[in-house]
């Protein structure tokens, strides 16, 4: 829908006496209403049905992250009109009764950090993996947050520091953090500073407590583990974006529990692993899925310790789920 402005100051456009027309940022969207930044005011806003329509193999046509254009009335409420092209985004395969349609997450973002707890719970490396071939796959900048690093035993932080290794060896960074530590926690605010960051991860690893104690006045409600299921709960219902007094922005997220990988074939996926990628150049068949196929360049590096035992298995179990059509999207 194209309108004329009568007259624009600052990128704010008047359609007419009573219509006011402007640009801004989607910081949290529940479903039925979407909070625009614009400027220094939050406005509730909606989507037209239309723009539903032609984004139909989307769950939303908006994420948080998105430049958006409202039209609204008396500056209240607003209606979404325009969405502008995004330079990136992190989606997956949506669950429930909307499996296939593609969920966008997040939107126009700089870096992705992938959130785990060293205890309670304990590390997911299949969600984290799957997590990782998602960022590869769509170009996005990732790296690894373990949190709750002083809840663990000394045994288990020698785990927690060989994986860790293990990661930073493929070119992920990797922080270790916990409330506890200030140290850690400037750490980690040294590389979320005047970056646009997304925190994701499993529930109860401590996204909502990361932000909330590097900026205690953004006070997002969390929750404690649950003792029956050694699980978190889903405190943060929905996602949302929080500008940092360190400059730039994070983005919390919901717990997730699965993570469906979008627009991926099984022939593809080794080329989003780090630690393949040298070796299909050595594979006999171009679309060799290397778990089967003779003359193997990924089989042989795993036969001659190139490639960790671990990484091929995680490797697997991914390739599996995509032949299957992603029907545990890795719980």
């Amino acid at each position: 829908m194209q309108f004329k402005y009568l007259r624009t100051v600052q990128g704010i456009g008047f359609n007419d006496a009573h219509s006011l027309m402007l640009k801004g940022t989607v910081i949290r969207s529940t479903g039925t209403w979407i909070d625009v930044q614009a400027g220094s005011s939050i406005i509730p806003s909606r989507i037209r049905g239309r723009m539903r329509l032609v984004h139909g193999d989307e769950t939303q046509p908006v994420a948080i992250g998105d430049q958006v254009t409202i039209e609204t009335v008396d500056n209240e409420t607003g209606i979404i009109i325009e969405v502008d092209q995004r330079h990136n985004c992190l989606y997956r395969r949506a669950a429930g009764r909307k499996v296939g349609k593609r969920q966008t997450l997040v939107a126009n973002i700089d870096q992705i950090w992938i959130v785990q707890a060293a205890r309670q719970p304990d590390v997911n490396v299949g969600l984290m993996d799957r997590l990782l071939v998602a960022c590869e796959a769509q170009e996005l900048s990732a790296g690894i947050v373990i949190n709750k690093t002083d809840l663990a035993s000394a045994f288990q932080m020698n785990v927690i520091h060989d994986l860790a290794d293990s990661y930073r060896q493929l070119g992920y960074p990797v922080v270790l953090t916990s409330i506890e530590n200030q140290a850690t926690m400037d750490q980690l605010q040294g590389v979320l500073a005047d970056q646009i960051s997304v925190l994701i991860g499993p529930s109860g690893v401590g996204k909502s407590s990361l932000i909330n104690t590097m900026d205690p006045s953004i006070n997002i409600p969390v929750e404690k583990i649950s003792p029956k299921t050694n699980k978190g709960c889903h405190t943060t219902a929905h996602a949302r974006l929080y500008p940092l007094y360190c400059g730039g922005s994070v983005a919390d997220t919901p717990g997730i529990r699965e993570f469906g990988l979008l627009d991926i074939e099984p022939w593809e996926l080794a080329h989003y692993f780090p630690d393949l990628k040298p070796h299909l150049v050595k594979c006999r068949f171009s679309a060799c899925t290397h778990d089967h196929e003779p003359k193997c360049g990924v089989k042989d590096a795993i036969e001659s310790g190139d490639i960790a035992v671990a990484r091929y298995e995680s490797y697997l179990n991914i390739l599996y789920s995509l032949r299957l059509g992603d029907a545990d999207m890795g719980r």
